[in-house]
C-alpha cells in the first residue's frame, strides 16, 4: 500500500498527465479499500474521459446524449466497484446503496451469501435480503431462525403477501419446511415417549406417523401453536413443488385429527379450513381430482360475492389452470364472474390463462376471451388479446 506520503508525490509528479494521475488515485484507494473515496476517484476519472472538470462547478451546460450516456457507464461502473468492496468488508447496508443503482442482483446476492447473519449485523442484512429482495428465502429463514414461527408469520401477512409471486413462493418454501419439519420432530419425541422407542427411520413421514397411530391426537392434544399450523397451510396455496404440496397435504390431515376447538374457520372457500384446503391439495397432487374439482365449483357457483368476494371463483380457476386445464380455466371465469365486476380486473389473468392454452395447443380460449370482451365493450383488453393470442 502506497503511504500518505508516498501518493501524494506521485499525484504531484504527474500533473501534467491527469490520465495518469487519475489511475494511480483509483489504484491507491483500491489498494487501501476506501470505497467511498474510490467511487470519487472514478467519477473523476469518467468525467476526465468525457471531458468535464473533474468536479462540478455551478450549473453545468447541457450535454450530449453519447457524454450522458459514457457517465451513467462510468458512474454505474464506479457503483459496482465501491459497493463490492463494502460488502465484502462486511458493510452489507452501505454496499447495497452502491449496488442498487447497478441493478445486478445476482452480484449483490453472491457477495452477500458469503457473509455471516450474526446479532450485530441482523437487522442489515434482514433489510437488504428481505426488505430489499436480494434474497428473500436467505432472509425470511433468518427471521424464522432468529425471531421464530410467531413473527414469521406476521411478517409474511403484513409484507410478504403482497410481494411478488417468486417471493411468496421463496419465503412460504422456508416457512413450510419449518413447520413441517418442527412438527415431525415433537410427533416422533411424543410417539418415543409413549411407545418407548421412537419410529423405526428418520425417513416416516407426518402422513405416515398419524395414520398409523390414531392415538396422536387423542383427548384433545397438540404439539405445537395450531394457528401457526393453519397459517402455514395457507400460505403453502402458492407452491408449485409436489414434495411441498405434498408436506402441505400432510400438514391438512393432521389439522383435521385436531379438536374441534383448534378448527378455526378460513375465509371462502375455506371455510370447513383442513378438509377444503386438504381438497385443493389433493387436486394439486392429482388425486381425487373430480371430486375435488366438484367441491370448489359448486363453492364458486354458491359463494355470494357481494359478502364474500370473488375469491371462491379466483380458487376454482386457478385450480383449472395450475392443473393444466387452462380452457375449462378461461370459459369457468367468463362464467361465474358477475356482471358488476370491471373485465379490466380479470383479463389480464385470462390473457396470461389463454396463453398458457394456446401453447398447449387449444386456441380456442382465446376466442372465448375475445367474444368476452366485446361482450363487456372493454377495448383496451380486446387489443391486448388481439396481440397475444
Amino acid at each position: 500500500m502506497n503511504k500518505p506520503a508516498e501518493i501524494f508525490a506521485s499525484l504531484a509528479q504527474h500533473r501534467s498527465e491527469p490520465a495518469v494521475m487519475l489511475d494511480q488515485m483509483i489504484e491507491h484507494f483500491r489498494q487501501e479499500r476506501s470505497a467511498m473515496e474510490l467511487f470519487e476517484a472514478m467519477k473523476m476519472r469518467v468525467r476526465h474521459q468525457v471531458g468535464l472538470p473533474l468536479v462540478p462547478f455551478g450549473e453545468e451546460p447541457a450535454r450530449s446524449e453519447e457524454v450522458e450516456r459514457q457517465l451513467e457507464l462510468g458512474l454505474l461502473q464506479a457503483c459496482r466497484e465501491a459497493g463490492t468492496i463494502l460488502v465484502q468488508d462486511g458493510r452489507v447496508a452501505e454496499g447495497w446503496m452502491y449496488l442498487r443503482p447497478t441493478a445486478d442482483m445476482e452480484l449483490a446476492r453472491e457477495l452477500i451469501s458469503k457473509i455471516e447473519i450474526t446479532d450485530d449485523n441482523y437487522d442489515d442484512m434482514i433489510q437488504v435480503l428481505l426488505h430489499e429482495g436480494v434474497d428473500v428465502a436467505r432472509g425470511f429463514q433468518a427471521v424464522i431462525d432468529h425471531q421464530g414461527t410467531c413473527n414469521s408469520v406476521t411478517l409474511y401477512e403484513q409484507s410478504i403477501v403482497a410481494r411478488s409471486m417468486p417471493d411468496r413462493k421463496a419465503a412460504s418454501t422456508c416457512l413450510l419446511n419449518h413447520l413441517y419439519g418442527e412438527l415431525c420432530s415433537l410427533v416422533r419425541s411424543d410417539i418415543a415417549q409413549k411407545d418407548g422407542e421412537p419410529p423405526a427411520g428418520e425417513d416416516e413421514s407426518l402422513g405416515d406417523m398419524i395414520e398409523s397411530r390414531r392415538w396422536i391426537l387423542e383427548g384433545g392434544g397438540y404439539h405445537l401453536d395450531t394457528t401457526h399450523l393453519a397459517a402455514t397451510v395457507r400460505v403453502a396455496t402458492v407452491l408449485d413443488d409436489p414434495a411441498l404440496l405434498k408436506k402441505a397435504w400432510e400438514l391438512t390431515q393432521y389439522g383435521r385429527r385436531l379438536h374441534h376447538q383448534f378448527q378455526y374457520p378460513g375465509d371462502e372457500p375455506f371455510v370447513d379450513f383442513y378438509p377444503a384446503y386438504g381438497a385443493f391439495y389433493s387436486v394439486l397432487l392429482g388425486q381425487n381430482v373430480d371430486a375435488g374439482l366438484k367441491l370448489f365449483q359448486r363453492k364458486a357457483s354458491t359463494v355470494d360475492v357481494a359478502e364474500h368476494g370473488t375469491g371462491a371463483i379466483e380458487t376454482y380457476v386457478d385450480l383449472l389452470d395450475r392443473i393444466g386445464r387452462h380452457g375449462e380455466a378461461v370459459t369457468a371465469a367468463i362464467e361465474l364472474v358477475p356482471a358488476d365486476v370491471p373485465a379490466q380486473r380479470i383479463v389480464p389473468m385470462l390473457i396470461e390463462i389463454a396463453g398458457r392454452a394456446k401453447d398447449a395447443g387449444d386456441p380456442t380460449a382465446f376466442e372465448s376471451l375475445l367474444a368476452y370482451c366485446q361482450q363487456r365493450e372493454d377495448v383496451l383488453g380486446y387489443a391486448a388479446a388481439l396481440h397475444a393470442a
